[in-house]
């Protein structure tokens, strides 16, 4: 059976203007400096079902910190998040919590593994830097990392999952982010790069840089991430991203 890659809407939020001015700009979802621009930008939660002979796995579960009894004020005001639950969004694809047999996350920011909790006792695959630094507090919201039930398998940089299923480390937004490669015996290889970069034209900025540079185009050139020369060995024929609808393709 080839496998499938199905995208699932898990809401939106709001990034604010003081957020929005770089590239992989962000605040306190983000994690990284903030970085003003013009005005506040929409942003989708996206996650992915991945299904393979070997079972079912989900890249990112959504939003956490939506239970009125747990959640944070400040984060609700600051982001102004709409949630989609995580079974609905499965329901609609034919799926259960229970069909669930494997989580990867791309890192453990609220907007990222909001629904972990729900999938109790399924394993989930994190690499070990991005789960110290989660457990040190002042990071995500901290019911959401060490939950009743919450089982991890820590990767200490690229694993494979199963047969053709690469978790491949992106660092940049965090220092313990990872993506995804899902290969097909056709070729059409699939790249879950959660928040690698922000938005598709980002990833495709990268890699012009990085064929720019090897085909020997004087400098100054950008820089790209290193990861992007390992992605790129892939070959991938698509490239999808956690808050970006868009989708990359390579030009031919």
């Amino acid at each position: 059976m080839q496998s499938t890659v199905r995208r699932l809407d898990l809401g939106h939020f709001v990034r604010p203007a003081s957020e929005t001015g770089g590239p992989n700009a962000g605040g306190p979802a983000a994690g990284g400096p903030a970085a003003g621009g013009p005005e506040p930008r929409v942003e989708p939660v996206l996650a992915y079902l991945v299904r393979r002979p070997e079972g079912l796995l989900l890249f990112d579960t959504g939003m956490g910190g939506g239970d009125p009894e747990t959640a944070d004020p400040e984060t609700e005001a600051h982001y102004r998040p709409v949630r989609r639950p995580l079974p609905a969004a499965l329901a609609a694809a034919g799926v259960a919590l229970a069909d669930i047999d494997l989580v990867v996350n791309c890192h453990l920011h609220f907007d990222h593994c909001g629904g972990n909790p729900l999938l109790a006792g399924t394993p989930v695959l994190v690499q070990a830097v991005e789960l110290a630094t989660a457990r040190r507090g002042d990071y995500t919201f901290d019911a959401l990392v060490d939950f009743p039930g919450a089982v991890y398998r820590e990767l200490d940089g690229e694993a494979e999952v199963w047969p053709g299923v690469r978790v491949v480390p992106t660092p940049g937004h965090t220092a313990g982010h990872q993506s995804l490669v899902v290969e097909q015996p056709d070729g059409g290889t699939v790249v879950l790069a959660g928040q690698a970069y922000d938005f598709a034209s980002e990833y495709g900025s990268a890699v012009l840089a990085r064929r720019a540079a090897r085909e020997g185009v004087a400098p100054p050139l950008p820089g790209y991430r290193a990861w992007v020369d390992r992605l790129a060995q892939f070959t991938p024929r698509r490239v999808l991203f956690a808050h970006d609808n868009a989708v990359w393709e390579p030009a031919e």
